[in-house]
Formats: structure tokens, C-alpha cells, sequence
């Protein structure tokens, strides 16, 4: 039985498509470079982004399985707009900083909250056996998204002459997000779908039911290795991955072609079209996630292999980046992006098989925030390497540390939900 293509499925997709439309994305680190940060400050700015996410999570999840998942939404795009907003017309590290708290907030609203509604379409129609797929094809719309989000980047910097105009710009696709919310069926807000929200009682008792639902994902030993093994992995690429851009600026620096353009030009285009291939790649893994878990004996065998793999590139992008040899860095990046997309669907179907539907926002929003904070820890680390020793061996050096974990956090079969 194929999945089915009805108005939800396109819906799914194109909230995804519409969220990856960050033209700023492929130069924020560039960005902030050419604003006078530091890679340490850099690596500041991402974990109070990342702690205040933290602090955020809980509580949004948990708000958006009690009162509503469309609500929970429509607030995460209107925080990132603020966020975008601020980035635009303020300079400066604190204002930075302040849009970061925005950005948080945004995606502590998001977070658990968007797969949590899939989950439960799916359910609904009683194909959450094809969760892998189905998660994998609405998340193959989110790299489509990204890549042709780098190729507008690429036009904007270029016309404007600076990076801070893909902020500006990414507010047209999350106005239309909020639209987009807003069309959701009311069905998909939870429990409270039901009527429960009318009843002081009925609110009560949701909300114990949740509370102790959330508990029990705590003595669930294969739910929190699920858990672990996808936020470590997620974690130190969502600290390292944005490395990939000032590897791809000292490698078009250092390339003897389209010397009639400036500078700047050239890394735009090498840095734009390089996301636009990089993107379209993670485009078709995403998409392809729900075949290559179909040919393994279980999900939890390839959540490890790749937990290997995506170690042992970022290990190999780092030394070849201190040898100056950026083309095997680049593709070591990409092979680690690639990766990243690949993992995702099964790491979210795995812990799905593992928690209850009912409080599936709450415990996507657990992964979502031990992510967080192993993103707080490394991103400052890998900065602070970076000023003093160099990118790559920063890079070297958390890849080490990240697979000398592995033992802890490797997943087993899963067994029935809890």
C-alpha cells in the first residue's frame, strides 16, 4: 500500500518546503564573520540559542498536547519573524543575541509539535507502519526548500552586496506559514480536538494523563536510548554544520576561476550553488529514508551504522581542512549532511515506537531539547578550538569525542510502547 497523496500530504510538504525558505541559511556564519564576531562569540550566540530553547521546550511541547498543536505553530512563526526582523536592522553581538532568544522560541514552539500532527494523520488513516516514508517524503520537501532557498541567496547577496538581506527575505515564506497553519484541521490540535478544552474537568484530566504519559518516557530504557543516540548525533552537527561555509570560502578564494567577479561574488556563488547540490542531495536521501530502512533487518541497525559514519566523516572533513585539502572537506561535509538526512526519519520513527501517541509533541520535544543542550556545549567548544587552533582541528576533535560516546547510546530492537 503506497502512501497516500490527499490534501494533507501536500500540506505537510509544503509546510516544510515554505519552513527551509531561510535565504540566510548558506551565510550566517559568514554573516556574522563580516559582522566582526569571533568563531568563539559565533559559538556563544548558538548556545543561547540552543539554552533558551531549552528553556522553552518543555513547557511548548507540553502546552501544544494540553491546548493545541495549530496554536503552538502559529506562535513559532511569529517569534522567527521577530527574530528576522531584528537581525536585519540591529547590529551588534546583544542584539544578536536577542534575536537568538526569538529564534529559540520559535523552535521550541516548533519542535516535536509539526511530526507530532503527521504521527497522528497517520494513525488516523492506520499507516504508522509507513511512518519512515511518509516522514521521510514531507521532510524531502524541507531540503527542496533549502536548496532552492540557496539559489535565491546567491541572487540576493550578489544584487544587494550583503548577507543581511536573506532575513528580510525569509519573512515573505514564514508570513505564508502562518496562513498555512491556519488551514490545518482542527482535528490534528490532540486530545483536545475531542471538547476537552470546553471542560475545566475534561483539561484537568488531559493534563495528568500527559504529565504521568511523560513520566513513563523516563523508565522506558529503549525510549531514552532513541532519544540520546538522535540528539547526540544531532546535536554536534547542528554545533558543527555551518563549518562547512568558511571551508567553502577559503576554498573559493583560492580558486583561479571567475576572477573578473570580486570577492564576495565568488564566495556567494560557490557558497550558494555548492547548498543548492549539497540541499538537493539531502533532498532525495530524505525522500529514499523509508527504502534503505525497508532493507535492514532492523531500524536500530542503521541508527548505529550511521552514528559511525557521520562520526568518522566530520573526523576526516577536519583534518583535511587543517591539510588545506577543501575539496575532500567539502565532500566529507556533504557525505555528513547526507547522513544527517538519512538518520532523521528513522530516528524519529524509532522513538515513535517507543512513546505513546498521546504524548508524542511532549517526547519529540525531550529529543528535541537534550539536542539542545548538547548543541550548547559544543558549539562554544568548537568555536573556542576554532580561534585558537584552527576549524579543522577543532572539527577533528569533537568527532572524536562524539564517537567515543557511541557505546553509551546504542539503540536496541524496540520493543511495544510504553
Amino acid at each position: 500500500m503506497s502512501i497516500p497523496r490527499d490534501r494533507m500530504y501536500l500540506k505537510f510538504r509544503l509546510y516544510g518546503f515554505l519552513k527551509n525558505l531561510r535565504f540566510f541559511d548558506p551565510f550566517i556564519i559568514l554573516f556574522f564573520i563580516d559582522a566582526g564576531l569571533s568563531f568563539l562569540s559565533i559559538g556563544l550566540l548558538y548556545a543561547i540559542r540552543e539554552i533558551f530553547i531549552n528553556i522553552f521546550e518543555m513547557p511548548t511541547g507540553f502546552l501544544a498536547d494540553t491546548f493545541g498543536r495549530r496554536k503552538s505553530m502559529i506562535l513559532s512563526f511569529s517569534f522567527c519573524l521577530m527574530a528576522f526582523l531584528i537581525f536585519y536592522i540591529f547590529p551588534g553581538f546583544w542584539f544578536y543575541a536577542l534575536a537568538m532568544v526569538f529564534l529559540a522560541a520559535g523552535e521550541a514552539f516548533r519542535s516535536g509539535t509539526h511530526k507530532a500532527m503527521i504521527f497522528d494523520y497517520l494513525k488516523m488513516k492506520n499507516i504508522e507502519h509507513k511512518k519512515v516514508e511518509y516522514y521521510g517524503r514531507t521532510r524531502s520537501a524541507s531540503q527542496f526548500g533549502s536548496a532552492i532557498s540557496a539559489l535565491i541567496a546567491i541572487v540576493l547577496v550578489i544584487y544587494t552586496g550583503d548577507y543581511r538581506i536573506g532575513f528580510l527575505a525569509s519573512t515573505i515564506p514564514y508570513v505564508l506559514e502562518l496562513f498555512l497553519m491556519a488551514s490545518y484541521p482542527s482535528y490534528l490540535d490532540g486530545d483536545i480536538a475531542i471538547g476537552r478544552e470546553r471542560s475545566k474537568d475534561g483539561l484537568k484530566k488531559s493534563f495528568s494523563e500527559t504529565w504521568h504519559s511523560f513520566i513513563d518516557i523516563f523508565r522506558n530504557r529503549n525510549a531514552m536510548r532513541g532519544i540520546m543516540n538522535s540528539s547526540i548525533f544531532g546535536g554536534v552537527f547542528r554545533a558543527s554544520k555551518e563549518y562547512l561555509q568558511p571551508i567553502l570560502e577559503a576554498q573559493a578564494i583560492a580558486l583561479p576561476v571567475i576572477l573578473y567577479l570580486v570577492e564576495q561574488e565568488r564566495i556567494a556563488i560557490l557558497v550558494g550553488v555548492t547548498y543548492f547540490f549539497l540541499y538537493l542531495l539531502t533532498s532525495i536521501t530524505s525522500r529514499s529514508a523509508g527504502k534503505i530502512a525497508s532493507k535492514l533487518s532492523e531500524v536500530s541497525q542503521g541508527i548505529n551504522i550511521t552514528f559511525v559514519i557521520g562520526a568518522l566523516l566530520l573526523i576526516i572533513s577536519g583534518i583535511s581542512t587543517y591539510m588545506q585539502l577543501y575539496p575532500i572537506a567539502m565532500a566529507s561535509f556533504i557525505g555528513l549532511y547526507i547522513i544527517h538526512n538519512i538518520r532523521r526519519p528513522m530516528n524519529v520513527g524509532y522513538i515513535s515506537d517507543t512513546i505513546p501517541n498521546k504524548v508524542m509533541a511532549t517526547g519529540l520535544s525531550v529529543e528535541s531539547q537534550m539536542k539542545t543542550m548538547i548543541t550548547a556545549v559544543f558549539a562554544p567548544l568548537i568555536g573556542y578550538l576554532a580561534d585558537v587552533y584552527g576549524v579543522g582541528q577543532a572539527l577533528a576533535v569533537v568527532g572524536i569525542i562524539y564517537l567515543a560516546l557511541l557505546p553509551m547510546v546504542a539503540v536496541r530492537k524496540a520493543e511495544v510502547k510504553i
